[in-house]
């Protein structure tokens, strides 16, 4: 237990040095960030969110280059069917132009039929809070638009208990929309921050096992409920605020 609590403190001080508005200059969360209008940021965090992997100077090189071919705004730019003059030219290591027009495709029909993308989650939830419902329904209808057709960039979250994706990138957009605070955007008022998972990748995974956090070894769904579980121990109303403390433990010498 005492272990358990210094731990918790120890991460708590993590995320008060992390969690800063210095953070956001090396971050994709500035992409949404740029923005006002509630559709254009919400388009921006799923997209930038969707090519957040890799070194992060790569991601926020390639994040310009994406967001320079949508204009002032990815709304008005996703609306009009600009998209439909993209070729497929590389974006970001394995998605290319083909790759945004099938997301902007995907998301005109979403703003079409929900209005905006926090609406569509209201629908997946029903007052639940289970996220994970949201990411299926953003998935299906995608794919809807798409002619049926999945791409390998939006995760696939499975049934509750099945081995499904760890959802990353969703995960991470749903951080930007939701949390409070200097970093996160707090646009989106119908899921609480107590709802949401930690964004699970390899250096966040890898860091939570050394500090014993998480013991299943592969990053899949179960592991991010898992650890998410663990992390609602030290604080249940905004558990992946550690998202920022697991980023830089290893940085600030933790692990040793």
């Amino acid at each position: 237990m005492k272990d358990s609590q210094n731990l918790a403190r120890k991460l708590d001080q993590l995320y008060e040095r992390t969690c800063t508005k210095d953070f956001i200059a090396d971050d994709p969360v500035q992409f949404p960030r740029r923005y006002t209008k509630r559709e254009d940021i919400e388009i921006a965090a799923f997209l930038s969110a969707t090519i957040a992997w890799g070194r992060r100077d790569m991601i926020l090189r390639s994040s310009e280059k994406m967001f320079a071919l949508m204009g002032s705004s990815p709304y008005n730019y996703i609306i009009s069917g600009n998209y439909k003059n993209l070729k497929n030219k590389n974006v970001h290591r394995t998605f290319f132009e083909g790759d945004l027009k099938y997301f902007c495709r995907g998301l005109k029909h979403c703003y079409e039929k929900y209005g905006n993308l926090e609406k569509l989650f209201a629908v997946a939830n029903d007052t639940s809070q289970d996220v994970w419902k949201g990411f299926y329904l953003f998935r299906e209808e995608i794919a809807k638009a798409n002619g049926g057709d999945y791409s390998i960039h939006i995760a696939n979250p499975g049934a509750e208990g099945e081995n499904g994706s760890a959802c990353k990138k969703l995960n991470l957009a749903l951080r930007w929309l939701v949390r409070k605070g200097p970093v996160d955007l707090n646009l989106w008022k119908s899921i609480k921050p107590s709802a949401l998972y930690i964004p699970l990748d390899v250096h966040v995974a890898r860091t939570a096992r050394k500090l014993g956090l998480l013991e299943r070894k592969s990053n899949d769904r179960k592991a991010v409920t898992a650890l998410t579980c663990k992390l609602r121990e030290f604080c249940p109303e905004d558990p992946v605020k550690y998202d920022f403390a697991l980023f830089s433990a290893g940085v600030e010498g933790l692990l040793e």
